[in-house]
């Protein structure tokens, strides 16, 4: 039986999956690499890009466009050997000739590339060896070379100058086509070489580039189909519900479509899967991946780290209209697949936006001493109420001291709020959370179980989740205005969330104002609706 593949290139025989180069138009591709182009195929981590180019080698290599001989390369093994040339082109090339002898039976490299790097040097021995292996071969060579841009410095620019050393030379004295993949696109390498103390621009060292192919991720309907293979193969079904939650919390990130899937088909195969996968068994799925950091959750957050990355994401998790980014910046983040590609400027979907703030409040959250059973009433709800005014006093006693912990201080506040919510909330419930460029604002929606035998006021019947509203706000100018403003978006979020109640926080950071001008809690109506403001 198939299952959900979540480490590494697919195989069609033992994974569900979308056909790799289905999500490639593959007749352009084709044409490419006809018209012999060097070009580039970039995405995001854990995207499909290796599965794609092993899947167009073997289509070059076989059936009607057999007539080329195509090999695949990883050069992430020259990694380690860092801007150390030498031994980096040695991992490459011995890479190169263990991959044409599996994959094409070819032992030409493997006879040629000692004495090439003997006689040539690490400066010329990549270029030599192709040229000596595309005059002896009869059919076109064609070189696909993965985690290109894991390569470092002066090894990376060896390869690149190399590659377009030789380009006049094609297609019978060099390779007739290559493509480079990697994160990045190549043209936006910055590239720091030791040997020359300078920044090389990876669109000077590699000018040859005829165009950047970004492969994107899962469509709605190719999210469902992918589900719909296990539907399939096994009975056991998702409800429209729980497909609907796949794709509202991924949208269509291929590794968490499969790594959510997997997590709640796995369970299921234990538990039996005799009733349908419904949308909390989704959500659930989703909080333990979370808390499991599972690596491709945890490689994404430790890149929150870099200030390249903090520049563009601080000031979406304040709320903030301040733009310190540049477009190159903007540009990075969108390529390590954290910002999605279209307008508004936001987080790639739910999932990662639930990862940030998260990850940057961690240490924090478990500095705190408060457990939830204080703020659980006899009959088990959260008192809401009681929660926000220990934060309110928590936050005047501390906040400097805490908010200066966080690596985006700008954001500070908030982030506070929300470890402070987070370690009471993991005691039963949950937070949804929107945030983004220019909104002047944080929403919060925070989930827990309905009292026993109680009624939401919506008028809900008990046994789902409570709804609370907690918005946040910084004070710039007027508090009146903000309070005004602050109170219709609150309003405005309670209804689309259907929330019972809500709060309103408002961060004042003017250090010439004193706590007690700071420090207040209101209730007044809105629209028949109940609010708490908050002030700190």
């Amino acid at each position: 039986m198939r299952f959900f593949n979540t480490a590494g290139p697919i195989k069609p025989t033992n994974h569900y999956c979308i056909p790799p180069l289905q999500r490639l138009d593959l007749q352009a591709l084709l044409a490419l690499i006809r018209q012999e182009k060097y070009f580039v195929l970039h995405a995001p981590r854990q995207t499909g890009k290796t599965s794609t180019l092993l899947a167009l080698r073997d289509v070059l290599n076989s059936g009607t466009e057999g007539s080329y001989r195509c090999v695949y390369a990883n050069v992430e093994g020259a990694q380690a050997m860092r801007e150390n040339v030498e031994p980096a082109m040695r991992t490459i090339l011995g890479e190169l000739a263990s991959r044409a002898r599996a994959t094409l039976k070819d032992d030409f490299l493997d006879e040629v590339w000692p004495g090439i790097l003997a006689k040539h040097g690490a400066g010329g021995a990549l270029g030599e060896a192709l040229a000596h292996w595309a005059e002896a071969t009869e059919k076109p060579l064609v070189l696909l070379i993965d985690e290109i841009d894991s390569l470092v410095g002066d090894s990376l620019l060896a390869v690149l100058r190399q590659l377009r050393a030789g380009y006049d030379r094609r297609p019978a004295g060099f390779p007739q086509s290559v493509i480079l993949c990697g994160v990045r696109d190549v043209r936006d390498y910055r590239i720091h070489s030791t040997a020359e103390q300078a920044i090389i621009a990876g669109g000077s060292a590699f000018n040859i580039r005829a165009k950047s192919l970004r492969l994107g991720d899962f469509s709605k309907d190719e999210t469902r189909a992918l589900l719909a293979q296990h539907t399939e193969e096994t009975g056991q079904e998702f409800t429209p519900e729980a497909l609907q939650a796949v794709w509202a919390q991924t949208q269509g990130q291929p590794w968490l479509v499969n790594a959510l899937a997997d997590e709640v088909c796995s369970y299921r195969a234990v538990s039996g899967n005799d009733r349908p996968i419904t949308r909390n068994d989704i959500l659930e799925a989703q909080e333990q991946l979370i808390l499991r950091r599972e690596t491709h959750l945890d490689q994404l957050a430790d890149k929150l780290q870099e200030e390249r990355v903090r520049r563009v994401v601080e000031p979406l998790l304040s709320g903030g209209g301040e733009r310190e980014f540049s477009a190159r910046d903007l540009e990075y983040v969108r390529d390590l697949g954290l910002i999605a590609r279209d307008s508004p400027l936001r987080i790639a979907n739910p999932i990662y936006a639930e990862v940030v703030p998260r990850e940057l409040t961690a240490a924090t959250e478990e500095g705190f001493v408060e457990d939830a059973a204080w703020y659980v009433d006899a009959d088990g709800s959260l008192d809401m109420v009681k929660l926000l005014a220990a934060f309110q006093a928590f936050f005047r006693e501390h906040s400097e001291h805490w908010v200066e912990r966080f690596s985006y201080r700008e954001a500070g506040p908030q982030l506070l709020l929300q470890a402070f919510l987070q370690r009471i909330v993991n005691g039963g419930g949950r937070i949804e959370r929107e945030y983004g460029l220019g909104r002047g604002r944080t929403d919060l929606l925070v989930l827990w179980p309905r009292a026993v035998g109680g009624e939401d006021a919506s008028g809900a019947e008990a046994g789902g989740m409570h709804r609370t509203v907690v918005e946040c706000k910084i004070l710039h100018k007027s508090l009146d205005s903000a309070i005004e403003q602050g109170l219709e978006q609150t309003a405005g979020y309670m209804d689309r969330s259907a929330a019972a109640s809500g709060h309103l926080v408002i961060f004042d950071r003017d250090p010439n104002r004193s706590w007690q001008d700071k420090i207040f809690h209101r209730t007044p109506a809105v629209s028949g609706a109940e609010i708490h403001v908050w002030g700190m």
